[in-house]
C-alpha cells in the first residue's frame, strides 16, 4: 500500500501476533471506561492521561499569572506548537495556524472567499455533513451553485473517485471541497491524483482533513491543496479543541478568522495571517499548546514511533474489516489501499422499526450493542434508510479480540 510500509506488508497473522492481539497502553493511560469496548475513536477519541496532565499544568500556569501567560508567554508557545505540528504534517510553519476544530477551519475558508452568482462549488455525496452545511450556507448567500457528484460505494478502485470528481468539473467550477478521509464510509480519497488535476485547471481545493493527521502520513506542501483543515484531537489524540488550518502562502491575505480581533490593525511587522489567527480573544488555548505533547507521547508508545503507530492501526483496521466481512458473508466494499484506520461495512437493510428508531442520526442497533454488550460502535443510515453501514475505528487502545467479539455478535444478530 502506498501510505504504509513495513507492518502493512506482513501477513495479517504476523501483525496480529506481534502488534494487534493486545492494546497499547492500559485503561489508566487512556482513561476509557473499562466496562465499554470502545470502537469509535473516529467520532470522539480518548486523550491520554499524560497529555491531559500536561494541559492541566498549562491551565494552572495561566491561572497563576494570567497577564504574564497571555501577554508574554503565549505567543512563543503558540509559535513552537505550530512549528512542531507543521513538521509533522509537512508544512511550512508560517502557513499553518490553529483553530478549534476542522469544521471551524472549513467555515473560516468558505466565509472568507467571495463567490459570484453562477459560480459552481463541487462536493461529493460522501462529504461530512457539517462541512456540507457550511458550503450550502455560503453558496446560497452568494447565489452560487453546489454541484454534488456521486461516488460509487462499494467501489473497486480509487480511480473511480478521480473520474467522478473530474467529470463533475465545468468551466464555472470555482472550488472543489473534498474529504481526505470520509467520515461515514471511512475511505481515503486519492487526493494525490485529484488535487494536481484540479490545480492544472486553475481550480482551488478545500480539503476537510478532519481524520487525516495521525491516521495517514501527511505532506501538505507536496499534496498541494489550496486550503486544508485537520483535527489534532482525533488521531493525534490531542485535547479536544485543537485543529489546524493550512493555507497556501499566496492565498493567505484573503483568509480571515471568523473572529476579527486586535490582529486586524496591529502595527507589528509580522504576517497578517499569523497576527489575526494568533489572538481571537481571551480563551483557554491549552489544547493548542498541548499538541506537541501528544505528538511526543503517542510517538513513544511503539518502537518506530509515529510511523509504526499508524501502520499498526491500519493493519488492525484491515483485520477488523476482514473479520466483519467474513461474519456478514460479504466482500470488502473497497480496496485495501483506500483504508486508513477506519473501515465501514454494509449491514442488512433496516426494518421499518429500525427506521422509526433512528436517534441522533444513528441506527438503534448502535444503542443495542452498547446497552446489551458494552460495545460503542456507530451504525449509520447511509446514504439513506433502509441502507446502513457499521464503521469501526482502530486506535492503539483497540485489539483484535474486540472485533472478533463484535463479528460474532453481528452474526447472531442477523442469524447468519
Amino acid at each position: 500500500m502506498k501510505h504504509f510500509k513495513g507492518i502493512a506488508e506482513m501477513s495479517v497473522h504476523q501483525v496480529a501476533q506481534q502488534f494487534l492481539a493486545r492494546p497499547i497502553g492500559d485503561h489508566d493511560f487512556w482513561s476509557l471506561d473499562p466496562a465499554v469496548t470502545f470502537l469509535n475513536h473516529g467520532s470522539f477519541g480518548s486523550c491520554p492521561q499524560p497529555v491531559r496532565k500536561f494541559q492541566r499544568a498549562l491551565q494552572d500556569r495561566l491561572e497563576r499569572q494570567p497577564v504574564r501567560f497571555l501577554v508574554d508567554d503565549f505567543e512563543p508557545l503558540w509559535d513552537d506548537a505550530r512549528r512542531q505540528l507543521a513538521e509533522f504534517v509537512g508544512a511550512d510553519t508560517d502557513d499553518l495556524v490553529f483553530v478549534p476544530n476542522a469544521t471551524t477551519g472549513v467555515n473560516t475558508v468558505l466565509r472568507s472567499l467571495e463567490f459570484q452568482r453562477g459560480d459552481e462549488v463541487l462536493v461529493t455525496d460522501h462529504s461530512y455533513n457539517a462541512s456540507r452545511c457550511a458550503l450550502d450556507f455560503v453558496a446560497a448567500r452568494a447565489g452560487a451553485c453546489v454541484v454534488m457528484v456521486k461516488i460509487p460505494f462499494p467501489l473497486a478502485s480509487s480511480q473511480q473517485v478521480v473520474d467522478a470528481v473530474l467529470a463533475g468539473v465545468t468551466s464555472r467550477t470555482r472550488l472543489v471541497m473534498l474529504d481526505h478521509v470520509t467520515s461515514s464510509t471511512g475511505l481515503v480519497f486519492p487526493l494525490e491524483k485529484i488535487v494536481p488535476a484540479l490545480a492544472a485547471r486553475g481550480i482551488e481545493t478545500l480539503i476537510d482533513g478532519a481524520h487525516a493527521p495521525g491516521m495517514i502520513p501527511l505532506n501538505l506542501k507536496k499534496l498541494g491543496a489550496t486550503y486544508y483543515a485537520g483535527n489534532c484531537h482525533k488521531w493525534l489524540c490531542s485535547p479536544k479543541g485543537a485543529a489546524l488550518l493550512y493555507v497556501q502562502r499566496d492565498r493567505q491575505a484573503q483568509i480571515r478568522p471568523l473572529v476579527i480581533s486586535h490582529g486586524a490593525n496591529s502595527p507589528r511587522d509580522h504576517s497578517r495571517f499569523l497576527l489575526e489567527f494568533s489572538w481571537i480573544g481571551t480563551g483557554d488555548y491549552s489544547a493548542w499548546l498541548s499538541v506537541p505533547e501528544s505528538l511526543r507521547v503517542i510517538g513513544e508508545l511503539l518502537p518506530g514511533g509515529w510511523p509504526a503507530a499508524m501502520q499498526r492501526n491500519h493493519a488492525l483496521a484491515l483485520a477488523a474489516r476482514n473479520l466483519l466481512c467474513d461474519a456478514l458473508n460479504i466482500s470488502p466494499p473497497c480496496p485495501d489501499d483506500m483504508i486508513g484506520t477506519l473501515a465501514a461495512v454494509p449491514l442488512p437493510d433496516m426494518t421499518a422499526a429500525d427506521i422509526a428508531g433512528i436517534s441522533n442520526g444513528l441506527d438503534p442497533l448502535r444503542g443495542k450493542l452498547l446497552r446489551e454488550h458494552g460495545i460503542e460502535v456507530p451504525v449509520f443510515p447511509w446514504p439513506t434508510p433502509p441502507k446502513r453501514w457499521l464503521r469501526v475505528s482502530a486506535q492503539l487502545y483497540n485489539s483484535l479480540p474486540q472485533y472478533e467479539r463484535l463479528a460474532a455478535l453481528l452474526k447472531l444478530e442477523f442469524k447468519l
